[in-house]
């Protein structure tokens, strides 16, 4: 009888009709678009998906038991009901329309709400019912995945308090402006390398990319005696330690348990974490990532646009909009984050993208500054000026724009200027330097003339390149005159410390 009742169950289950778990109840869906609608049931299942603002789809699934139909979605509104029907009927319930977007990274973008600025005051005001959010799990995959595991939950002070905070202010700035609803997506994992959330098929097609996964394979075949080795290490770890404060040194890091595919394995989280949402209907994304790939700095300057537009092709909705932060000065110890920074800028050539600059609000003690707010605000800038039409913004700070040697001296050019360039403090503009073609840089002087600066030192007489910002640890003083902060630069491309780095 039992074996019996249980042939029965899975004979139900398999005829019913599945959903992943970004669509549910409490979701925001993309308004004014045609938003996939998507599942699993038995193949050859007719399929009908029905909104209750009068829209409706019908599709079979196929041979494997697949089925997507898409959805006519009208402008900002809810709460609402959308039914997916088949041998069994779903009912997906206060569902909004608004604007969705992604957030993902690592550890400056998964840090929580309880752990910036003002926790308690910040998280007891967060009650606004139509901003939306997800939290995809934390989960590694060495091919794609279908699903992940999460679910959509109004925002409120016990919902947002482990939530993206960068993630939650972004979303809140935009509320505030437009008053729709918003759907937040935070997928990120702190620690993690942008290859990890990248498609192996972009890293093996550039030559460039190709060593990420080729190390990747290679340390699979040596997998058991790295495990050796670990055990080894973890034997004198403590040792290790005593000896390291004895020494008055930094203490070693703990040793990692080697894996044939951890968080940090190429395209991990992007099999994991990023396909499972595919092809959720969004406006775009946000990411604050590029401290873990500090020490190849120049390759991220290929790495980067190509995990964007791996993201773009795949999702197939055009070059959706995709913001991010640069990272912050921090003594990194490694590398230099000033080339990461660079290849961040450079970046911004890539199209519908930009850059959120924050080295006035930093941390160079502190690799996750507190402040959250600044971040989320600086990046919606950007998502109200070029993707919400709103007129006067000055949505970003100074970028390098181009040099001209007149004489002794180099005038610099910027774009993004605002209503004019300033100092900070009210001071000189600091961290310039200055070199002849000795390549030997020293401290120079910076006098604003209008949305230039003229940069000089009486030690090189004939200039051919200016660098500013360009250490770890540089905090700048020069912004626009609506306090957005300039992005560090340089005007020379001589090969620096990450150059060969692969």
């Amino acid at each position: 009888m039992l074996v019996g009742l249980v042939a029965l169950f899975l004979s139900v289950a398999v005829g019913d009709v599945k959903l992943p778990a970004v669509l549910g109840d409490n979701m925001v869906m993309q308004r004014q678009t045609e938003s996939p609608v998507w599942g699993w049931a038995d193949p050859g299942e007719k399929i009908t998906v029905s909104a209750c603002w009068k829209a409706s789809a019908t599709t079979t699934a196929d041979a494997s038991g697949k089925w997507a139909v898409k959805i006519k979605t009208p402008k900002a509104a809810g709460p609402h009901e959308l039914t997916i029907k088949g041998k069994n009927t779903i009912v997906l319930k206060n569902v909004l329309l608004g604007e969705v977007w992604v957030c993902s990274g690592q550890s400056n973008m998964q840090w929580g709400m309880r752990a910036s600025a003002d926790p308690e005051k910040n998280i007891a005001k967060a009650k606004y019912p139509k901003i939306r959010l997800f939290t995809v799990q934390r989960t590694v995959a060495g091919e794609l995945k279908e699903d992940c595991v999460g679910s959509w939950a109004e925002c409120s002070p016990e919902t947002v308090a482990n939530f993206s905070a960068v993630g939650y202010y972004f979303g809140k700035y935009l509320f505030d402006e437009m008053d729709v609803p918003i759907g937040l997506i935070s997928t990120n994992w702190g620690g993690t390398l942008a290859e990890a959330w990248t498609r192996r098929e972009i890293l093996e097609g550039n030559k460039d990319l190709k060593p990420i996964v080729d190390r990747f394979e290679a340390g699979k075949k040596n997998l058991p005696e790295a495990i050796k080795k670990y055990e080894q290490a973890q034997k004198t770890f403590k040792e290790r330690i005593e000896k390291a404060k004895a020494a008055g040194k930094r203490a070693p890091r703990r040793p990692r348990k080697p894996s044939a595919r951890n968080q940090n394995s190429p395209s991990s989280l992007y099999n994991g974490m990023i396909s499972p949402i595919i092809p959720f209907a969004i406006k775009g994304a946000i990411w604050y990532q590029g401290e873990s790939n500090v020490s190849r700095a120049y390759q991220y300057r290929t790495l980067f646009p190509a995990m964007i537009t791996n993201w773009r092709n795949d999702w197939k909705q055009g070059d959706f909009p995709f913001y991010y932060v640069q990272i912050a000065p921090f003594n990194y110890g490694r590398g230099a984050s000033e080339e990461l920074r660079e290849a961040q800028t450079l970046t911004l050539s890539l199209k519908n993208t930009g850059m959120a600059v924050i080295s006035d609000i930093g941390n160079i003690k502190n690799i996750h500054p507190k402040n959250k707010l600044d971040v989320g605000k600086r990046l919606a800038l950007w998502a109200l000026a070029k993707d919400y039409g709103k007129k006067g913004i000055v949505f970003s700070g100074p970028v390098y724009k181009s040099m001209k040697v007149e004489g002794d001296k180099i005038r610099v050019s910027f774009d993004y200027t605002g209503s004019g360039l300033k100092t900070m403090d009210g001071k000189e503009v600091s961290h310039l330097t200055i070199a002849g073609t000795d390549k030997k840089f020293v401290a120079a002087k910076g006098v604003i003339k209008g949305n230039t600066i003229i940069v000089s030192s009486d030690a090189v007489k004939k200039p051919v390149s200016v660098r500013f910002g360009w250490t770890n640890t540089d905090e700048p003083n020069l912004a626009n005159k609506e306090g957005l902060p300039a992005s560090c630069f340089r005007t020379d491309d001589w090969p620096g410390v990450s150059y060969e780095a692969r």
